[in-house]
């Protein structure tokens, strides 16, 4: 049987660059059959933050974060990117007055959001951030 995925961008960047949370990511792919990889489409943006970070504190240079921004972008067509709609953003608002204080934050609540609308649509959600892994399963969420 296939499955649908929610991916955030701290799990999606460990498939392009290797770091904790890579093997993870790489056995869901080994054990399961995947129909859809959904994305919320600030992953775009945050994808390439977490790039120039990575330049930032000399973890890679220029080149390498010129080579993972051209795979991420080379493997667009192999997502499903959610945007970012009045849904999602109300949604988030919700979510922030939920959990604002238990630390939930701007971009957090639009993935949580994405999430959350998409809960009818995906069976499995994979972060490596351990709030947003909390916060999912307290919405519900199949984070196994």
């Amino acid at each position: 049987m296939s499955i649908n995925l929610f991916i955030d961008t701290s799990s999606i960047f460990c498939l392009y660059h290797y770091e904790s949370g890579t093997n993870e990511m790489e056995e869901i792919f080994h054990k399961q059959k995947i129909s859809t990889i959904f994305l919320a489409e600030i992953t775009k943006l945050e994808f390439e933050s977490a790039v120039w970070k990575k330049v930032r504190t000399k973890e890679i240079d220029k080149i390498h974060a010129l080579q993972l921004l051209t795979a991420f972008e080379k493997d667009f067509s192999k997502y499903h990117f959610v945007s970012t709609d009045n849904t999602v953003i109300e949604t988030a608002k919700l979510l922030l007055s939920k959990y604002g204080s238990d630390g939930l934050r701007t971009l957090d609540s639009i993935q949580l959001a994405t999430a959350v609308v998409l809960k009818k649509y995906v069976q499995l959600n994979k972060c490596a951030d351990k709030l947003l892994e909390k916060l999912m399963l307290l919405e519900g969420l199949n984070t196994q």
